[in-house]
């Protein structure tokens, strides 16, 4: 599947709910079924700048694909980890980079989080496309 159907999926889903005390609840939903963080690697280097809760990402290269793992110590913000990692996990470097996130404003997300949390969303967007960048240059050696 590639990225722009898992946003449609994700789109799809949040669509059956009107009201955002729903779309909380499906998000803390995600958020609980999250695979578990390898807690070697809840370390500094994988905390990301810029949230207020703590949030770790890690990522490695599986047969030209990155894995993501992630986490947080909040529930809501431990959902929005699941949704991103959801639509970009298990992609190629050049798939990440080229990706284009519409289903955050299509949802709602960004309108409906605090501004601290939106900046965090942007700060996880940003590493995320980071270590594909980081991954990308080291393919082509």
């Amino acid at each position: 599947m590639t990225i722009k159907e898992k946003q449609q999926e994700v789109i799809e889903e949040f669509s059956a709910f009107d009201d955002w005390m729903d779309k909380y609840s499906l998000l803390i939903e995600l958020g609980n079924e999250l695979d578990s963080f390898d807690e070697a690697n809840r370390q500094q280097q994988n905390l990301i700048e810029g949230c207020q809760s703590k949030v770790w990402l890690h990522a490695e290269m599986n047969d030209g694909k990155i894995e993501i793992q992630g986490d947080s110590d909040a529930i809501i913000v431990k959902g929005i980890v699941a949704l991103l990692l959801r639509v970009l996990s298990g992609h190629t470097p050049d798939e990440i980079l080229d990706s284009d996130l519409f289903f955050i404003d299509e949802i709602g997300l960004k309108e409906h989080l605090s501004p601290t949390r939106s900046n965090g969303l942007v700060a996880m967007v940003r590493q995320i496309k980071a270590y594909a960048l980081a991954f990308k240059a080291r393919q082509s050696k």
